[in-house]
């Protein structure tokens, strides 16, 4: 294994930045150039269908046989234009991943003939194998039969692998019962509810709005590791984190990588990947150095919730496909180095109208104010209701090592809104007034006469704080790196769109039934949502322990851990909350708790093993071995008659090699009992609790021990890579 380093630092130290060519040096040139757009339709289709087809994807209106068979026949000529020979459905099932399972255009005729074809059954249903899916219950391993849909809202696109390139359709992943078995199904149906929730609050202020439309930016944190150092890590391979591994001299604290000089290998890794995004119409637009070593950001412009969520899932697939070709790997793990910081999705969250109003931005009048309020308060309030359920909706055993390390914000939820909102809603709470008017723009003095003024925003930002308000949306900054957005996303829909029903239900009572004036009764009821909100808002530091002390007093959770926070799906109120609202029904709802626990339990599993393994199989051989040398050294020395200090010194370092050997040996043979007690234990949480607190100590035994005799034993020697600043070389 030490040869195997050896040879994977030569590597490394031989690459060199892979030739990129862009299609043209304007992003626009070929933006969307993959994909099966407006504008491919608008060619392909005859005007009839197309509009049929816009109509679908605007309003809803279902598809019929005529309309499929047509866009089939559509998508067919476009995808065969550009190459393509196969056809997939492109689905989101509960595993994580995406799925997909390839069909040939090519057929033969009842006569034997080979042609291509691609019908409109194929483009709306298929049936993909539902058995070896995650189900929670819903199926049984001989129940094989599930469903995948056309979704018209996210256009079709090309995927090129190995020269050949495949239509993916995305879909949602339905069992033949008819339960939802993927996350697009969910989201979708939140979608739908925010929107029809909120339409009737916007027709208080504005009769000329339809629709309300959820946008979503996804900031996509991550690591990038040479392919042969991580290929030198069985623990990486195996769990995408190490398990094992000397903190290095230098880390993150000069804090000299963020922002700085990207390097080259990494810039024209960026450069390709970027490019293969904007031809599948993802559009990313913001690269930069994060503050780990190694660690790097990419952002897009914000769009419609669902596509962001499908453009998010395919971006990550395309960073692994484009990383092998430049001899990196992507690590998307929350936290693959103990010691520097961990990796974040960033959900940046807003409503906006048909008529181009987005609702969570301030206005200049003191009508538009009052709607950006109605908007702003109902969200405060929504998570103020529904906090242990946005905590559940973050929760898994990766994300758990980074929230609340001092570098993410912490497992307590809590809302920012900065110092001038904060000001609004205590004027409001005091005087029952709207003091809020945009005015003129405030600007930053800096007194420096050539320096441009600085126009400051109506709010500061707080990268401790789980959720955020950052002058024109939210920011769920606690959603993990390696998630699916779907899973936040469908809860936070959920949450304020029954907010907003409440809401609308409330004021029209104080109208029909009282008499108020519509401005007075909404004014009325957002006061009593800002005092019973109050608890929510919070603007210092998310990482210290007067925080944490504080959240207490206030009565908010500070869940650490994933089998306690998923809890709150057997909570009475939140199947309610779900199944009132049509999103889940109890059985779907308890199947996704049973599967996010088995995959808490399963990663955790995993990791074990490879740690035990690791520990018997390389690190106690080479111990064994680098100790046999020390007792060689001291017999050669007492040969010559040199009995003197360092003897005596090597003496107690053989015997502390000794005791570290036995420690780990006894710890991970009694790791492996416990692993087989829990597996027998047929309560999901409870295994999972017995996951989370035996096994996980273990690993802290196991490791202190390993991290010992790495300091004590030859580096030449010793199996793992020495120091995690070997994984951090450009």
């Amino acid at each position: 294994m030490a040869i195997l380093r050896f040879k994977a630092l030569e590597l490394v130290s031989q690459r060199k930045p892979c030739e990129v060519n862009l299609p043209s040096q304007v992003a626009s040139d070929y933006f969307g150039e993959n994909v099966f757009n407006l504008q491919a339709m608008r060619a392909t289709l005859s005007s009839e269908f197309f509009k049929k087809l816009k109509r679908t994807i605007d309003s809803g209106e279902k598809v019929d046989r005529n309309l499929a068979d047509a866009v089939a026949a559509a998508m067919r000529t476009w995808a065969m234009s550009k190459g393509a020979t196969h056809y997939t459905h492109w689905f989101q099932p509960l595993n994580g991943a995406t799925a997909e399972k390839h069909d040939s255009f090519f057929d033969l005729t009842s006569e034997g003939e080979a042609i291509e074809s691609f019908r409109g059954s194929a483009l709306v249903q298929q049936e993909p194998d539902a058995s070896s899916f995650p189900s929670g219950g819903i199926r049984n391993t001989f129940e094989a039969r599930g469903y995948s849909a056309w979704d018209p809202s996210s256009p079709a696109f090309l995927i090129e692998n190995a020269g050949a390139k495949t239509l993916c359709i995305p879909t949602i992943f339905v069992s033949y019962t008819g339960e939802a078995l993927d996350y697009k199904t969910p989201l979708l149906k939140s979608l739908n509810l925010l929107s029809n929730a909120a339409l009737p609050v916007c027709q208080y202020f504005d009769k000329d709005v339809t629709k309300v439309n959820t946008t979503l930016g996804i900031e996509q944190e991550y690591f990038l590791v040479d392919r042969a150092l991580y290929e030198a890590r069985p623990d990486m391979v195996m769990t995408g984190r190490t398990l094992f591994g000397h903190s290095p001299a230098k880390g993150q604290q000069l804090e000299d990588h963020y922002f700085g000089s990207i390097p080259s290998r990494v810039h024209a890794f960026m450069v390709d990947f970027e490019k293969s995004a904007l031809r599948l119409g993802i559009p990313v637009r913001t690269r930069h150095n994060e503050v780990a070593p190694n660690q790097f950001e990419c952002a897009p412009t914000y769009e419609d919730a669902n596509l962001a969520v499908d453009h998010n899932q395919l971006l990550m697939d395309i960073m692994a496909r484009v990383a092998e070709r430049h001899h990196f790997k992507v690590l998307l793990h929350e936290k693959p180095y103990k010691g520097v910081n961990g990796s974040g999705k960033h959900n940046n969250w807003a409503l906006s109208t048909n008529t181009g109003i987005n609702l969570l931005s301030p206005g200049k009048k003191p009508k538009e104010n009052l709607q950006f309020l109605t908007f702003f308060i109902n969200t405060v309030m929504a998570v103020h209701k529904h906090a242990d359920l946005l905590r559940a909706s973050i929760a898994s055993a990766s994300n758990d090592h980074r929230l609340g390390a001092n570098e993410a914000p912490p497992a307590i939820m809590s809302v920012f809104v900065g110092q001038q909102l904060s000001a609004v809603l205590d004027e409001l709470e005091r005087t029952s007034k709207v003091p809020m008017e945009k005015g003129d723009n405030m600007y930053l003095k800096l007194g420096i006469d050539r320096i441009p003024e600085v126009l400051r925003d109506n709010t500061d930002r707080n990268r401790t704080s789980p959720f955020a308000f950052t002058g024109n949306k939210f920011e769920f900054r606690a959603v993990g790196s390696s998630a699916n957005s779907s899973s936040s996303m469908t809860v936070l829909n959920t949450i304020v769109a029954d907010q907003l029903i409440e809401f609308r239900k409330v004021v029209d009572e104080l109208i029909e039934v009282k008499g108020m004036k519509k401005e007075l009764a909404i004014i009325q009821v957002l006061r009593e949502y800002v005092v019973a909100s109050k608890a929510i808002r919070f603007e210092g530091n998310g990482y210290s322990k007067e925080w944490e002390e504080e959240a207490e007093r206030r009565g908010l959770s500070n869940v650490k851990s994933t089998p306690l926070a998923l809890d709150v799906f057997h909570r009475a109120d939140v199947k309610e909350l779900f199944s009132r609202n049509g999103i889940f029904t109890e059985v779907e709802l308890a199947a996704r708790h049973e599967i996010l626990l088995e995959d808490y339990i399963k990663k955790i599993q995993i990791e074990s093993r490879i740690m035990g393994d690791l520990a018997v199989n390389h690190v106690i051989p080479t111990a064994v071995a680098y100790q046999n040398k020390l007792i060689q050294n001291i017999r050669g020395l007492k040969d010559l008659g040199l009995e003197d200090e360092y003897m005596e010194t090597t003496l107690e370092s053989i015997k502390r090699i000794s005791r570290h050997i036995s420690t780990i040996q006894r710890n991970v043979v009694d790791m492996i009992k416990t692993r087989k007690v829990a597996n027998q234990v047929e309560d999901v949480r409870e295994k999972a609790i017995m996951y989370r607190e035996q096994i996980f100590s273990y690993f802290d035994t196991i490791r202190t021990s390993v991290d010992k005799l790495e300091l004590m034993v030859d580096d030449e020697d010793w199996p793992l890579v020495k120091y995690r600043e070997l994984m951090f070389r450009h």
